[in-house]
């Protein structure tokens, strides 16, 4: 109830935020996007899979709302995200505020990722010259787990610091109970021009181990530590 009371007291926010932008010039956007893997707060999702993805937003003023889909998700399917928000800039601070409700088409909460299925989360992120930080708050899902990030840019450069914390999940295939599954990553990022761009991610850190329910092996990593290349080409769409 207290999730529901929230949620309800987001909407009502946001529409009261989007009333006065009705007066403001009404501009539609889209982009298309492939990816050699499907980069997912440090981990491949994909696991090697290469992903295609694209968006569809509407905004006026600072209001906007839309949704973003992708493949490449080889455990939880295609995944389609509805989104709303709003955001703006004073000077050099940067402010939004965004609701994301994540909806996969193999919707299933024992199948590795259940902290995502069904899950809807808070963003509030604020910013001042080239860096930003970013909560994410669950209004749905497990309550538990929160994500927080540190982003800094200079040039064509970027770096983003992601800590992930409270995920409990269980594993289809492994038949794992991970537990503790706190993990912080780097990524780092170069925009070769306005379609391509690199990135390198890494865990740099984590408490999460697994324990294998039937041979009790302990000290297992959940969480990749492998380095990750990302080459990706996003392009606009004319509307």
């Amino acid at each position: 109830m207290k999730k529901l009371s929230q949620a309800i007291a987001l909407a009502g926010v946001m529409t009261a935020v989007a009333v006065p932008a009705v007066q403001a010039e009404v501009e539609v956007s889209a982009s298309a996007a492939v990816a050699n893997m499907y980069l997912w707060r440090g981990q491949d999702l994909g696991q090697g899979v290469p992903a295609v993805s694209g968006d569809l937003k509407v905004s006026a003023g600072g209001a906007y709302g839309g949704v973003w889909t992708s493949s490449g998700d080889t455990t939880a399917g295609q995944e389609y995200d509805l989104f709303v928000g709003y955001g703006g800039e004073s000077g050099d601070f940067s402010y939004d505020v965004s609701a994301w409700t994540y909806v996969y088409s193999g919707d299933d909460e024992e199948n590795g990722r259940g902290n995502t299925f069904g899950l809807t989360d808070l963003i509030v992120s604020a910013g001042y010259g080239p860096v930003s930080a970013s909560y994410y708050y669950v209004l749905a899902g497990d309550e538990d787990y929160s994500y927080v990030t540190l982003t800094g840019e200079y040039d064509k450069f970027s770096a983003t610091l992601g800590m992930a914390s409270g995920i409990e999940n269980i594993g289809e295939t492994t038949k794992t109970v991970y537990d503790d599954s706190d993990y912080t990553h780097l990524d780092v990022s170069y925009a070769y021009n306005d379609n391509i761009s690199f990135t390198l991610s890494k865990v740099i850190a984590q408490s999460l181990k697994a324990e294998d329910a039937a041979t009790s092996e302990e000290d297992e990593s959940y969480v990749d530590e492998d380095l990750k290349v990302v080459v990706s080409y996003s392009l606009p769409i004319e509307l």
